[in-house]
């Protein structure tokens, strides 16, 4: 609930914080969590930045300041005799938007220098407002921190680690627990909840009986699932798919580019051995000392390859778009096919 709250509360600016527990037999188990302080950003010309408060909350987890803090209130914690091992740390997301080199970063933080087995807690508020509680867990696996650890994400790095896309994150299942407190609350509550199955509206005059309270069922027909009307969450995502395949594409390019700039540059080293072998040759039977070969580490300078951690980051950001516009599309997809007769026209006479 307060990971949720604080989420709720600075939506749409990136909130974070972290996760205090204990690791029971292999279990993870996160008992308490507690926000970062925020940094207040000045306002320029009367409008606040959000996206550079945004980009200060999302590298809070690893700053130096909220070092220092998270150890203070581990301490306090500990002088209480309360659960403080740090297990891990949270943010929230914007509609699945979570795959980004902060997030990466803040958890290779987390697992190299804190604990291994520390995860990230992914709160997603869009996803929430629908009335499902979106809340994911993830830890890097060990094959992306070991080439994390090399610091080299090339083509020959990736292709010697067969390191995907698919294996930079793994998703660990997340059971929701009550509090002791609350837990005790629902047991002391005056009425227990209904055991037996409840009898459901027969006809109009039930329904409105029901809702001038001369009824006990709390039940009513929801006529908003009749809508037709396509999720506006779905266009969201589909938007942000978009922008991603965009930028995926824009990096293509960019690896393109330097494809070409290296066969051109390639094929100019290759042309000046040529001339210095050649030349080389006419001195030896001119018996004179040759010219070096290694001279061109010197004259030419290759290209340097972009890195591929963006690309796969973002591949794997279109990954988790697709795997949402599938869950939004399963409620839509049943209402067309159900109306589908009214919608095209000579369905209805067929």
């Amino acid at each position: 609930m307060k990971i949720i709250k604080h989420c709720s509360q600075t939506f749409p600016t990136t909130a974070t914080g972290f996760l205090v527990g204990m690791d029971v037999q292999g279990v993870l188990q996160a008992t308490n969590s507690f926000p970062f302080p925020t940094v207040d950003i000045p306002s320029t010309d009367g409008h606040h930045d959000n996206n550079a408060a945004s980009n200060l909350a999302a590298a809070a987890p690893r700053a130096k300041v909220n070092a220092v803090y998270q150890n203070e209130m581990i301490r306090n914690l500990r002088e209480v005799n309360i659960d403080a091992n740090n297990v891990g740390w949270y943010t929230s997301a914007n509609m699945g938007n979570f795959v980004n080199l902060n997030m990466i970063e803040n958890q290779v933080y987390y697992q190299k220098d804190l604990n291994e087995r520390t995860v990230a807690i992914i709160h997603d508020v869009s996803r929430s407002s629908q009335g499902s509680l979106s809340m994911r867990a993830f830890r890097l696996s060990p094959s992306f921190m070991a080439a994390y650890k090399e610091g080299k994400f090339t083509t020959e790095s990736l292709q010697k680690s067969n390191l995907r896309y698919q294996d930079i994150l793994v998703e660990l299942p997340l059971t929701i627990h009550n509090s002791h407190l609350l837990t005790s609350f629902l047991h002391q509550l005056p009425s227990k909840p209904p055991s037996t199955e409840l009898e459901f509206p027969t006809n109009l005059a039930a329904i409105l009986e029901q809702r001038s309270g001369n009824s006990g069922v709390p039940l009513y027909p929801n006529f908003d699932s009749l809508d037709l009307s396509i999720d506006p969450f779905l266009e969201k995502t589909c938007d942000l798919m978009l922008e991603s395949i965009e930028t995926h594409h824009t990096e293509l390019n960019n690896y393109q580019y330097y494809q070409r700039q290296l066969g051109r540059e390639q094929a100019k080293i290759t042309a000046w051995q040529q001339k210095r072998k050649a030349e080389n040759a006419s001195r030896a039977l001119a018996k004179q000392s040759p010219l070096p070969e290694d001279e061109w580490t010197r004259l030419f300078k290759l290209p340097q390859e972009p890195n591929r951690l963006e690309v796969m980051l973002n591949s794997r950001q279109v990954e988790q778009y697709a795997r949402q516009v599938d869950g939004f599309t399963a409620s839509v997809t049943g209402k067309m096919f159900a109306v589908k007769s009214n919608l095209l026209p000579g369905e209805s006479e067929s």
